[in-house]
């Protein structure tokens, strides 16, 4: 079987639709499937090439199996809409004439870099090919949600793309049943739609020592330390976080933001105004370190903008914390919650209410509990083992040829 998977985002890159993508796809090859990934020079968030590779008209490479097809893109940071659009349209256009040449008995676009999906969909009728589309984000409602861009002319035709997307796929693979649910309710026949959920490489994430000479490189000895990894956008409200950090300053707890994204510049300037004092923000790490970030931290915080659309989100920072065994602290409702409490791997704040986070994080210390979350991270992880879910991925593609 040859999987053409097209995807904006792979390794060396961090962010979770790099890890998701490629984690499925070496559990593929090692099923005997023959996998090439189209996708671009690796930028991701700041816009600028990775050492060791540059934005080349093509580039091939092998990683651990991957016939990896590199091809030039427009690039941007992770900021400005109009240069983020033009990014991904770029993409889209260099992603489909690559694909043309490559040999293939499926393809695969994941959004929610939607001109993606659009790059899949046209691959699909020029080489009389079945394309499955997974979604990973509701796009272009996503867009509306986060204030990028209200809605307009340009919206309603990008929804309207949308819909034909839904409509030609021959597959459709949804990471959280919200979304499932959400396209159904745009007229698509729910017998398409197979939902594969994200997870973590147990593999990778796992229970470990606190880094004792991380922590004293850091300067927090003897903190609370509460962290907060991955993306600062839009989406994810990190300056609630930082407010909440302002109001704790003359206590024990210690703020730790690692990563990067279209709001972090923004966070340090009013960390640095208000002179906040009890938060660090440290740029983006390798996935192989973050580990080692994530065992320093006594909670783990996760936390998205209150809007209806993020109850139909899963960030994958919960399977990972879980792992690892860290005490959640989850500012997300609907399905992410209702997860997080199944498992009773964590506590549920309401997003963006102050009071209720502060009596949430005193309760989620409390040492009574301490062993009830590490029970329930633990099999709420055996429950989402990323072999699992690709292993189950694979026989959803193989039902598509």
């Amino acid at each position: 079987m040859k999987i053409l998977f097209l995807t904006d985002n792979f390794p060396p890159e961090v962010n979770a639709p790099a890890t998701r993508t490629y984690e499925h796809c070496v559990e593929w090859v090692k099923q005997g499937a023959e996998v090439t990934v189209i996708t671009c020079a690796p930028n991701f968030p700041k816009g600028k090439v990775y050492p060791g590779y540059k934005n080349k008209l093509v580039q091939t490479e092998i990683i651990d199996g991957i016939k990896v097809v590199r091809v030039w893109s427009y690039i941007a940071a992770n900021e400005g809409f109009i240069k983020r659009t033009v990014d991904y349209i770029s993409f889209s256009v260099s992603a489909f004439i690559a694909g043309i040449f490559e040999n293939t008995d499926l393809i695969v676009a994941t959004s929610p870099q939607f001109f993606t999906a659009l790059s899949g969909r046209s691959l699909s009728f020029w080489k009389r090919r079945p394309w499955v589309m997974e979604v990973r984000d509701l796009w272009p409602e996503s867009i509306k949600t986060v204030g990028a861009m209200k809605d307009n002319l340009f919206i309603r035709y990008f929804e309207r793309q949308e819909k034909r997307c839904y409509k030609s796929a021959k597959k459709i693979i949804s990471v959280t049943d919200s979304f499932k649910r959400e396209i159904i309710g745009k007229g698509i026949t729910a017998v398409k739609i197979e939902v594969v959920k994200n997870g973590a490489n147990l593999a990778l994430f796992q229970p470990m020592e606190p880094d004792q000479d991380l922590i004293e490189s850091l300067n927090l000895k003897g903190k609370i330390i509460l962290g907060y990894v991955g993306t600062h956008g839009m989406a994810h409200k990190l300056d609630f976080l930082m407010d909440c950090a302002k109001n704790l300053m003359h206590t024990n707890y210690h703020f730790l933001f690692i990563g990067s994204g279209a709001e972090r510049e923004k966070l340090i300037h009013k960390k640095r105004t208000e002179n906040i004092s009890n938060v660090t923000l440290l740029d983006s790490v390798s996935k192989s370190e973050i580990k080692r970030y994530l065992s320093i931290l006594d909670v783990s915080l996760i936390n998205l903008k209150k809007d209806e659309l993020f109850k139909t989100v899963i960030p994958s920072k919960i399977f990972e914390n879980s792992a690892m065994q860290i005490p959640i602290l989850l500012g997300v409702d609907g399905e992410s919650r209702a997860i997080l409490e199944k498992y009773k791997a964590g506590l549920f704040y309401e997003p963006e209410n102050e009071k209720d986070f502060l009596d949430k994080l005193e309760k989620i210390l409390q040492k009574d509990h301490k062993e009830t979350y590490k029970k329930g991270g633990r099999q709420l992880a055996l429950d989402f083992d990323r072999k699992k879910l690709a292993a189950n991925m694979l026989t959803h593609l193989r039902g598509a040829i």
